[in-house]
Order: C-alpha cells, then sequence, then structure tokens
C-alpha cells in the first residue's frame, strides 16, 4: 500500500488530498491566505486525519499552484496545467480539452496522450475572466460567494453584462441595478459573460470533445449549464467538491508515478550491482 499527497496552493484556496494506490482516502480545504506554508501544513494535517494516517505515512508529497515554490513540505513541485491535466484524465480518461477556472485564473488545456498538455492559454490578467468577477459581482448585490449557487438558481433570464474589464463591468451591474433588474438575473448575465471569455480562450487552444471542467467555480450549476449551451456538446464534471480538488488529486497521482520510478531505478541499480 503507498500513501502520495498533493497540496494545491491556490490564490484563493489551498487544497489537498491524500491518495492510498492512486485513490482518494482524504481531501481538505483552507482559504489561502498569505501564510501560505501554513495554511499548506493545515490543510494536509485535514486530509491526513481524513484518511486515518499520520504525516510518516505518506511516502511521496507533490505541491501544485501558485504557491507551490513557497512551502517546504514537498518533495517536489509541478505547474498547476500539468496537475489539472493529471487529475482530469484519471477522473474522465477521454478528456481532451479542461476548462479551470479558478479565484484569479482562467485556463484552458488540451491534452493528448498520457494526459500530456499540448497547448494551453491563460487569464490571468483581467478579474472579468476568472471567478473573481462573480464573487464581486454578487458582493456589489449584498451577497456572498457561497450565496451565488442559490441565487442564480432562481433566474428567469439573463441581463447582459458586457463591460471588457472588471471596472466597466460594475458599472453595468449598477445600472442594471437601478432599473430594477432581478440581482438573480444579473449573476446570471455575469455568468454568461464569464463563460463567453471560457469559450473563446478554449478556442485558442484548439479545444476538442470530451470537455473537462475543474476548479471552484464550477461547482455552480447554472455555470456547467451555461458552458454546456455555449459549447453545445455535453461537459465532465466531477461530483460534488471534487471539482475543486482535481489539481491536487493530481498532484497526488504524479507523486505515484514519480514514487514508482524512483522504485525502479533502486531495483535496477541493485540488479546490475
Amino acid at each position: 500500500m503507498t500513501w502520495t499527497a498533493g497540496i494545491d496552493i491556490g490564490s484563493t484556496y489551498t487544497k489537498a488530498v491524500i491518495a492510498r494506490d492512486g485513490e482518494i482516502a482524504g481531501r481538505a480545504l483552507e482559504p489561502t491566505g498569505f501564510r501560505l506554508a501554513a495554511v499548506a501544513e493545515a490543510a494536509l494535517a485535514r486530509a491526513l486525519e481524513q484518511a486515518g494516517i499520520g504525516r510518516g505515512d505518506v511516502e511521496y508529497t507533490v505541491a501544485t499552484g501558485f504557491g507551490r515554490h513557497q512551502v517546504d513540505l514537498s518533495d517536489a513541485q509541478v505547474t498547476d496545467l500539468t496537475a489539472a491535466a493529471r487529475g482530469a484524465n484519471a477522473i474522465f480518461p477521454g478528456t481532451r480539452t479542461i476548462l479551470d477556472v479558478g479565484g484569479q485564473t482562467m485556463k484552458a488545456i488540451r491534452i493528448g496522450a498520457g494526459a500530456k498538455v499540448e497547448s494551453f492559454r491563460l487569464n490571468d490578467k483581467c478579474a472579468a475572466g476568472t471567478g473573481a468577477f462573480l464573487e464581486k459581482t454578487a458582493r456589489y448585490m449584498g451577497f456572498g460567494t457561497a450565496e451565488i449557487g442559490p441565487l442564480v438558481a432562481t433566474s428567469k433570464d439573463s441581463v447582459p453584462i458586457s463591460g471588457v474589464c472588471a471596472v466597466f463591468a460594475e458599472s453595468e451591474v449598477i445600472n442594471q441595478l437601478s432599473q430594477g433588474a432581478a440581482p438573480a438575473d444579473i449573476m446570471h448575465g455575469a455568468i454568461v459573460s464569464l463563460v463567453g471569455r471560457a469559450v473563446q480562450l478554449m478556442k485558442r487552444v484548439r479545444m476538442e470533445p470530451e470537455f473537462t471542467l475543474v476548479g471552484g467555480i464550477l461547482r455552480f450549476e447554472r455555470m456547467i449549464d451555461v458552458v454546456r449551451q455555449e459549447l453545445s456538446s455535453e461537459v465532465n464534471v466531477a461530483p460534488g467538491d471534487l471539482v475543486q480538488f482535481t489539481a491536487a488529486y493530481g498532484a497526488a497521482l504524479l507523486g505515484l508515478s514519480r514514487l514508482r520510478k524512483l522504485r525502479g531505478q533502486s531495483v535496477a541499480t541493485e540488479a546490475a550491482a
């Protein structure tokens, strides 16, 4: 039995996954904040507790995400592109294109055989193209992030939000509210705007099915529905909160792969001796 860990230190949340022979045995999520080492330790500790093992039982740990180089509890670091590709491929083996929408970035990734990244595009410069846009839109209207899903579920139609940047989009939201538009419909419009940007990003990597959606913002069912409509295709979405843990799971799987490779090299060296 082999235990590995994957830690995804994202800009908004830090996720940890404990895997037993490649199967998820424990996972935990913590707000990232600014003390990256401390939050990584906290997430890992909670995931270990859920898995029912101790820190010493983990044989290999891989860190990913924007803060991967700022913690010293891992044996290796990989990009979030590589980790998301491996995790998405493990959950949905037919995956060819991945849309990853996080709090501060949005990524489109096309993968090939062996979950190798063939092409990718990032949108990390403008808030209107990230999950933060939805969170800010909700705050303008007096709602928290946790209320986005239930709020937009009551929408009857979407109000167009066409601003090309978050500042102009905020002005549109304020204007729509002053004209009596329902907050749920404005939120729906913000999702349509964000998905429109996402699809453009996917086109730039020459997207092809199967499509797999990952990232915390994809936990909103209406977001998934709009992506499906825009692509005119079915999409893969991991069940429950697993959609937020895809990269962390991929990191744990990469740890297992590297550990097996190291063991193979060790055996080969011993045999040669």
